[in-house]
């Protein structure tokens, strides 16, 4: 709708997984290396953590991105509360890449697991399973599921690693889980943008949706970090309602003005 308006290709604070809007901020720079370091050491498990709206699910798509075709099969299991029976399965499918048809029984699908990773480290690969979410495994049986995966090996080297994606409400669980926390090769703690970050992350937006020519003001930006508080996904929000509100009203820039009024509006419309 605004885009050409602003000269854009393409709208610049969409909550994408093109590769062409990450920006590489110093926390998650640093994790992503941590993360393949993992990876590329064929640890058993390695945990991505952070409040809601830092962008994991963005840096761990970056990340299968940036791996070689030796780490392959890459699952990612975005709805973690399975019973283990189904969970199981889920992970048999995936990892196979075909249905085993009717319930399989628990054995069946560990019998299948076991089939797929030897065959798949026998030709030199090895798999990466996702778990996003992974605050909500908070009972015991499916946290016991989780970490039984570590036990599948091949050659005394895990078969393949586990990446836990989640807020850091998982942080005390695996507290008290010492088996669990322990088996974690690394530990990658996402933070907020600081305000030269978040100058540095709209620009590089802008810039990533064909922007040729300063839009948002110094000052907007500013306020745009204080409202959001540092977090991505309500500077994406937030930024993306500036430049609609600009738009309606022919505006040459995005002022501060602008951007404390649709956060106004959106509060307004919370409370409502």
């Amino acid at each position: 709708m605004y885009e050409p308006y602003w000269q854009l290709e393409t709208k610049p604070f969409e909550n994408t997984s093109d590769a062409r809007f990450y920006y590489p901020s110093e926390s998650h720079q640093g994790a992503l290396l941590k993360l393949r370091y993992a990876l590329q050491n064929q640890r058993a498990a390695a945990l991505l953590c952070g409040p809601a709206g830092l962008g994991k699910t963005l840096l761990v798509r970056t990340l299968a991105r940036q791996l070689p075709e030796t780490f392959r099969p890459f699952v990612h299991l975005v709805f973690p509360q399975l019973p283990p029976d189904q969970l199981l399965a889920y992970l048999a499918d995936e990892l196979s890449g075909r249905a085993a048809g009717d319930a399989p029984t628990m054995e069946q699908s560990i019998r299948r697991l076991e089939t797929v990773l030897r065959e798949n480290c026998q030709a030199g690969r090895h798999a990466v399973v996702v778990v996003d979410e992974a605050h909500l495994l908070r009972d015991s049986h499916s946290l016991e599921t989780v970490r039984l995966l570590f036990n599948f090996e091949f050659d005394a080297r895990p078969a393949f690693t586990v990446l836990l994606v989640a807020q850091p409400s998982l942080l005390p669980v695996l507290a008290r889980t010492p088996e669990l926390d322990e088996r974690l090769a690394a530990k990658c703690l996402l933070q907020r943008f600081t305000l030269e970050e978040t100058m540095s992350y709209v620009s590089h937006r802008l810039t990533a949706a064909g922007a040729r020519r300063t839009i948002f003001e110094s000052e907007a930006v500013e306020t745009l970090h204080h409202l959001a508080q540092g977090i991505p996904r309500r500077i994406n929000r937030l930024g993306d309602l500036a430049l609609v509100l600009g738009f309606a009203e022919e505006s040459p820039t995005i002022r501060a003005t602008h951007v404390e009024a649709v956060a106004e509006e959106m509060l307004v419309t919370v409370m409502d």
